[in-house]
């Protein structure tokens, strides 16, 4: 499953790379700022449209076919709900951000709740079956649809509107794949068929994933405050070369570890070896990955973004490192997806919000880069927290878990810091010779930490992963 999900998401983080590349020098950063405010506030209602009864219908142990039919339509009518509630508030968010633009955005982009209230019972499905092949083919086949539409609409001079019929294209495709391959027609709703359990359960993940989901987003609501839609643009561009392939490699994971650590739940030894190993699998390649575009970040933006877009730079490197922060403590957020924990990861949630909404009120002061700072530092302090927190209210390997993320941490870091150096000794070079250089320098820098035994064997583990992955 995990083979086949990251199959996937490879091809689909590809496209979606093209599409950064290729838009970048198609529209503005104010047509991106523009869109940004937009995706946020959608965002905040598309997170609370599914209820967590995806996740709830998951992990279930058992699901009859009349619950299953009543989820449906719980998300059905929620998504139809919050449309039109987004659709009549347009004008009074516009008004807050002061964009008039933004009043037909909100309401088309809203049409994404119909949408995906539509599709998530039929998702839940096929992950609940395994069928991660669907799912990932599903996905695909909607960013490929989504990107000819971007393109095309702006080479036809549409502007921050090709961003919008991306947006409205993923949501249609994804819906018509996931209802034809999951072959399944929802009966009639019906009273008494046990959906509390559900409906509790995915309540307190709401409320987490709204406190989580403003706290994600904190960065983007306080420049598109303060410092307008051109400045969001760089900070968006940067957001999107970086973390939202990062949030693609991480969701799917997900996908993949709640069904398998929800059955190993009955076996405590199995269930802190598979979060270890996950760890590993997880961390090693992505941290040093987001090590190595943190060193090499000027680059990288100039290959992917052009040269008009210099000032992502810092947001980049400073992003990456906040991506790697939120990677080591991700598989906390299994455990409590697969344990039922909702609760105390609201609460848990809740006061990594105020913790980040310190940082970034302290780093709006000075700008783009200043929300970048303050955002990778509020990552950085919730990844010890979140392991300290996690290990008072349920049973995990915390020394294994911490030092392995130490470990993971510290080989990145020389990989980076070698990437870095070299990349700024070639500076006279064109910008492909100087990403070249910088990666085979960070590349060299991580071969010789697998010297250390420690080292190697975590390594290792993660290899031995991926030949099953191939092997299976």
């Amino acid at each position: 499953g995990a083979a086949v999900t990251l199959a996937g998401q490879g091809t689909r983080i590809l496209l979606q790379l093209a599409s950064v590349v290729v838009l970048a020098r198609l529209l503005s950063p104010r047509d991106y700022g523009l869109m940004a405010v937009g995706l946020v506030v959608v965002g905040i209602g598309e997170v609370v449209r599914d209820l967590g009864l995806s996740t709830a219908a998951i992990r279930a142990p058992e699901l009859t076919t009349r619950q299953r039919d009543g989820l449906f339509w719980v998300s059905t009518a929620a998504g139809l709900v919050l449309a039109a509630v987004v659709a009549a508030g347009a004008g009074v968010i516009a008004d807050v951000f002061g964009q008039p633009e933004l009043v037909p955005v909100t309401r088309a982009l809203a049409l994404t709740f119909v949408l995906n209230g539509l599709a998530a019972q039929y998702r839940a499905g096929l992950s609940r079956d395994l069928r991660f092949g669907a799912v990932a083919g599903a996905d695909l086949a909607a960013q490929l649809a989504a990107l000819v539409v971007a393109v095309a609409s702006a080479l036809a001079g549409a502007g921050y509107w090709a961003l919008v019929a991306q947006q409205l294209t993923v949501g249609s495709v994804s819906l018509l794949a996931v209802v034809l391959l999951a072959r399944w027609v929802p009966g009639r709703p019906r009273r008494g068929v046990g959906l509390m359990p559900f409906l509790r359960f995915g309540g307190g993940l709401t409320g987490t994933h709204i406190v989580y989901y403003v706290g994600n987003n904190l960065d983007t609501m306080a420049l598109g405050l303060w410092a307008g839609p051109t400045a969001l643009g760089i900070y968006s561009r940067g957001f999107q070369l970086l973390m939202t392939p990062l949030n693609q490699l991480r969701t799917p994971a997900t996908t993949v570890a709640v069904p398998v650590l929800s059955r190993l739940q009955s076996d405590p030894v199995r269930f802190g070896d598979y979060l270890r190993s996950g760890q590993l699998a997880l961390g090693i390649p992505i941290v040093t990955a987001l090590a190595l575009a943190a060193g090499a970040a000027g680059p990288v933006v100039e290959i992917f973004l052009g040269d008009r877009w210099a000032a992502v730079a810092p947001v980049l490197a400073l992003l990456a490192v906040a991506g790697s922060a939120q990677t080591l403590s991700f598989v906390g957020f299994w455990v409590y997806l697969s344990r039922g924990l909702s609760g105390a990861l609201l609460r848990y949630t809740m006061v990594t919000l105020a913790l980040k909404a310190a940082c970034i009120a302290v780093g709006a002061g000075f700008g783009v880069v200043g929300v970048a700072t303050g955002y990778a530092a509020a990552a950085l302090l919730e990844w010890p927290l979140s392991l300290w927190w996690l290990s008072r209210i349920t049973e995990i390997p915390v020394r294994a878990l911490l030092l392995g993320a130490l470990r993971i941490t510290a080989c990145a870091a020389m990989a980076g810091g070698a990437c870095f150096a070299v990349t700024q000794l070639t500076a006279a070079w064109p910008a492909p010779g100087q990403l070249a250089a910088g990666l085979a320098a960070g590349v060299a820098a991580y071969l010789v930490t697998t010297l250390v035994p420690a080292v190697r064997a975590d390594v290792e583990v993660v290899l031995s992963w991926g030949r099953r992955m191939i092997g299976r």
